[in-house]
C-alpha cells in the first residue's frame, strides 16, 4: 500500500523530478512506498475474533504493539503522516521538502506531532496492559457499558419532531343507541354473537392464543409461537370496548397487566403480531387511555426490531422474541419476504414513533417504502415476493388477495392517517391501483367485475375472498383520486361488492367460498373442492360497510345483515381473532342449509383431503359447532 504525501497549501514545497522506481499519485505527485511489517491495532483485534473467540482477556493481548517493530513504526508511518523537514544539504529521498523562513516553525511542529504519536502509543500500551489485569466479566461489563452509551447517544441525536399523526380524541368515548328498533335489534344480535364467542374462550381457553372449540381447550398456531400470549384477548379488546362490553374489556386488561410477557423463547410472525398485538394494544390505548396498553405495545415493538437486521432492511417474516433471530418461509419464492407482510407495518410503527418520540420505528418503515419506490416494477405491478438478502423480486406474481392485499390498503390509510399530507403514500397508491386496474381487473361475460392474479405475464381468472376488501378500499380512496375520478372509483368499489355478493348468493348456504372462478360459463363459483369453504372472513362485510358509509344505500345494510343469517342458524360462531374475524372454523359452502346441524363428528368434506372437519350435532348453543383450519385438522 502507498500513502500519498500531503503538504500544507501555504508552504513553499519543492518537488524533485521523479526517479526510476519512484511511485507517483494520480496527480503526478510522489507517494511513499511503505510496506507494513505489522498489522494495525484494529486489524489485530479483528483477526483475534476468529482465532480466540472464547477468551476476551487473551484477545486484549492483540492490542499490544509489536516492540520489535517500534523503530520501523517511527521511521515509516510517521514519515507518511507528518510533513517532513529535510536537513540542510540532505538529498531528497522522495518526500516533500519544506524550506524558507517557516522551516524552523515546522521543525517544532514536527517534533510536537512525533511526541504526540509516541504518547498516544504509550497510552494504548498502558490501556492494553490494564485490560490484561481484569477478569473476563469486568471486560464484558465495560464493553456493554460502552455499547449502551453509544446507543443512548444515538437515541439522543434522533430525538427530533415525530411524524404528524393526528390523534382523534376517543378516550372514554360512548356511543348511543340507534332510534330504529330494527337496527337496534340487529346490532344486539351481533353483540350477542360476540359475547358468545368471548365467554366460551374465557371458559375453555383463557390466556391461550386461540381455542379449539370442539375439544374445548387452548391452542396456538406457529404464527404466534408456542407461548401463551393471549392473542384472542389482545385482538378483541377494541371490539369489546366499541360494543360496550366494558366488564369483558376490564377482564382482558387485567390479564394483560398480570400475564402478558414478551420475553419468551418463541418464534412469531412479525406481520401477524404487529397487526394483532401492537395494533390491538394501540387501539385499546386510544379508546381507553390506559397507559398499560401503550407500554406493552412499545415493549413488543422493541422485540420485533431485530427482524429488520437484513442486508436490505426488508424484515424477516418470522423472528424469535428472545434471541432476535429471523428467518423466512422456504415456500415463499426461495425464502423471500412477502409484500403484504413487510408492507403492513407502516401505520402501527408510525404511531409508535409518535407516542414515544423515538424515530427508529418510523425510519424502519420509511426505509421499506424508499426501497420499493426505487425498484423497477414489471408492468407497474408490485410482485408479492422480495428477497431480503439481495433486494430483488422473487416470482412475478401479483395479487390483491393473499400475499399482497394489505400493502395497498396501508398505502391509502397512511395518507389518510397523516391528514392527507403523506403525498408519497398517495402517489404510490394511485400508481399501484392504476396498474391493477389495467392488468388485473376484468369484466366477465356475465358482466361481473373481478380482480384476478397476475402470474408471470398472464392473468388468472380467479378471485380470492381476501380480494373482496378492495371494493371498500376503492370507495375509501375515491376522494383525492387523480383526474377527479372519485365517481369512477366509487362505482368500481360497488361493482366489486356486487361480484363478491354473487359469490355468496350462488352457494347453498349463502356463504362465500375461499376463491371463485370466471372461466367460460362458470362465474363467481368455486370449482375445486379445496376452495369450497368459508372461514369467517370479514372482507365482504367490510366492503358493504364502507359503501354504506359513503352512499347510505340501504341495500348495503340489507346484504350485510343477510350474510350473518347462516352463521346464526348454524351457530358457527367459532372463537376467532375478533378484530379481523379470522377463525379456527370452516363451513362447507356447498352443504345443504339443514346440514349445518346434522354434521357428524369426523366427517370429511367431499373430495377435500386437505380440509377435515370435526363437529357434533348439538341440542343447545353452549359451544360453537365447527372447528377446522386449512391444511390441518385442529381436533
Amino acid at each position: 500500500m502507498t500513502y500519498p504525501a500531503r503538504a500544507a497549501p501555504s508552504l513553499d514545497v519543492g518537488i524533485p523530478p521523479p526517479e526510476l522506481g519512484d511511485t507517483t499519485s494520480e496527480l503526478g505527485l510522489p507517494s511513499f512506498p511503505h510496506h507494513r511489517a505489522t498489522l494495525r491495532l484494529s486489524e489485530k483485534f479483528s483477526f483475534s475474533l476468529f482465532l480466540v473467540p472464547s477468551s476476551p482477556v487473551f484477545r486484549a493481548f492483540f492490542f499490544l504493539p509489536d516492540s520489535s517493530k517500534h523503530k520501523r513504526f517511527d521511521l515509516g508511518l510517521e514519515d507518511v503522516l507528518i510533513p517532513h523537514v529535510d536537513a540542510k544539504g540532505a538529498k531528497n529521498s522522495g518526500v516533500f521538502l519544506i524550506h524558507g523562513p517557516d522551516e524552523h516553525r515546522h521543525r517544532e511542529e514536527e517534533g510536537r506531532l512525533r511526541n504526540k504519536i509516541r504518547a498516544d502509543h504509550e497510552k494504548a500500551l498502558g490501556e492494553a496492559k490494564e485490560k490484561l489485569r481484569k477478569s473476563r466479566e469486568e471486560i464484558r461489563a465495560e464493553i456493554q457499558t460502552e455499547k449502551n452509551k453509544v446507543v443512548q447517544e444515538m437515541k439522543t441525536k434522533e430525538k427530533k419532531t415525530p411524524p404528524p399523526v393526528p390523534i382523534p380524541n376517543l378516550v372514554g368515548i360512548n356511543g348511543g343507541d340507534p332510534e330504529d328498533n330494527d337496527i337496534r335489534e340487529k346490532r344486539e344480535k351481533i353483540k350477542e354473537m360476540m359475547k358468545h364467542a368471548w365467554d366460551n374462550y374465557k371458559t375453555y381457553g383463557w390466556g391461550h392464543n386461540e381455542l379449539r372449540p370442539i375439544a374445548k381447550k387452548g391452542h396456538s398456531t406457529n404464527i404466534f409461537g408456542s407461548s401463551q400470549m393471549g392473542a384472542t384477548i389482545v385482538d378483541a379488546l377494541d371490539t369489546l370496548y366499541i360494543m360496550g362490553l366494558h366488564a369483558e374489556f376490564l377482564d382482558g386488561q387485567r390479564w394483560i397487566e398480570d400475564n402478558l410477557d414478551f420475553s419468551v423463547n418463541s418464534e412469531v410472525s412479525v406481520f401477524e403480531v404487529n397487526i394483532r398485538f401492537i395494533g390491538g394494544l394501540l387501539a385499546a390505548y386510544y379508546l381507553s387511555g390506559e397507559e398499560i396498553f401503550k407500554s406493552k405495545a412499545v415493549q413488543l415493538a422493541e422485540k420485533l426490531l431485530p427482524a429488520f437486521n437484513t442486508p436490505t432492511g426488508i424484515p424477516w417474516t418470522m423472528v424469535n422474541l428472545k434471541s432476535g433471530v429471523g428467518r423466512n418461509w422456504g415456500w415463499a419464492s426461495a425464502g423471500s419476504s412477502i409484500l403484504a407482510e413487510f408492507g403492513t407495518l407502516h401505520m402501527e410503527f408510525v404511531h409508535l414513533s409518535y407516542l414515544t418520540g423515538d424515530l427508529v420505528y418510523y425510519k424502519k418503515v420509511m426505509h421499506i417504502r424508499k426501497l420499493l419506490r426505487k425498484m423497477n416494477r414489471p408492468n407497474g405491478l408490485y410482485p408479492n415476493y422480495l428477497n431480503p438478502r439481495t433486494g430483488r423480486w422473487g416470482q412475478y406474481h401479483t395479487s390483491v388477495g393473499g400475499l399482497g392485499d394489505s400493502f395497498y390498503e396501508y398505502l391509502l390509510k397512511a395518507w389518510l392517517m397523516s391528514d392527507k399530507t403523506d403525498h408519497e403514500a398517495r402517489r404510490m397508491y394511485d400508481d399501484a391501483i392504476e396498474a391493477i386496474e389495467k392488468h388485473l381487473i376484468k369484466k366477465s361475460r356475465g358482466g361481473l367485475v373481478f380482480i384476478g392474479d397476475w402470474r408471470n405475464g398472464h392473468l388468472e381468472k380467479k378471485m380470492e375472498h381476501l380480494a373482496c376488501f378492495a371494493g371498500g378500499m376503492f370507495a375509501l380512496g375515491a376522494d383525492g383520486s387523480r383526474m377527479d375520478k372519485a365517481g369512477h372509483y366509487l362505482e368500481l368499489g360497488a361493482e366489486i361488492a356486487r361480484t363478491c355478493h354473487e359469490s355468496y348468493d350462488r352457494t347453498a348456504l349463502k356463504l362465500g367460498p375461499e376463491s371463485f372462478k370466471f372461466d367460460g360459463a362458470v362465474e363467481a363459483v368455486a370449482v375445486r373442492q379445496a376452495e369450497k369453504y368459508y372461514i369467517l372472513r370479514p372482507e365482504v362485510i367490510e366492503t358493504y360497510w364502507y359503501l354504506w358509509r359513503f352512499t347510505h344505500d340501504s341495500k348495503m345494510e340489507a346484504v350485510a345483515d343477510r350474510s350473518t343469517w347462516p352463521l346464526k342458524k348454524c351457530r358457527a360462531v367459532v372463537i376467532f381473532w375478533v378484530s379481523m374475524g379470522l377463525p379456527l372454523g370452516a363451513v362447507n359452502t356447498e352443504a345443504s342449509p339443514s346440514a349445518c346441524v346434522q354434521i357428524k363428528q369426523h366427517q370429511t368434506f367431499q373430495g377435500n383431503p386437505a380440509c377435515s372437519m370435526k363437529a357434533a350435532a348439538q341440542k343447545d348453543d353452549s359451544s360453537p359447532v365447527f372447528c377446522v383450519t386449512l391444511g390441518r385438522t385442529i381436533d
